[in-house]
This record gives structure tokens, sequence and C-alpha cells, in this order.
């Protein structure tokens, strides 16, 4: 059976700590440029699908095109039955 010794642990429990504080430092130090990073990527995202959303609806020749989706119909019209009800005190 291994016995784990006072300057193991303490060791273990320094590096554990210097891990965890390199890290909180680092996230301070990068957090803000990854932050913008990012902002900047999802920014050009969304105004790439809004430019490809305005692209089809100028026309040519200044013609008129409306674009309508048939309405489909809905086979089940019989949802259910109507109960009314009255509250009782």
């Amino acid at each position: 059976m291994q016995v784990a010794s006072l300057s193991g642990v303490l060791k273990v429990i320094l590096i554990l700590l210097l891990i965890y504080y390199g890290l909180k430092i680092l996230t301070r130090l990068f957090g803000p440029l990854l932050l913008r990073y990012v902002t900047k990527k999802a920014g050009e995202k969304f105004q790439q699908q809004f430019q490809q959303y305005q692209q089809p609806q100028s026309s040519p020749n200044n013609e008129t095109t409306i674009d309508k989706k048939p309405k489909q119909k809905s086979g089940n019209k019989d949802v259910g039955e109507y109960i009314d009800f009255e509250e009782i005190d």
C-alpha cells in the first residue's frame, strides 16, 4: 500500500494553485482580445446574411415581383369538440 507523503501533497496543492492563478491571469489578459475577435466574426456573419437577404429583393428594370407562398390547406379540420363549462364555487 502506498502512503502519500506530506511534501508530495503540498507539491500537488502548490501546482494546482499555480495553474489556477496562471489561467486566471491569462484570461484577464487575453479575454478581451478573444471577446473582441468573437464579436467581430459574429458581426461579419450577420452582415453577410443581411446582404444575402437584401440582394434577392432588388429586381432589374424596375419590375415588381411578388413572392408569396401558397397557403397549405389543413387536412385535419376536426380538432375536437368545444365544451362549455361553468365554475362551481
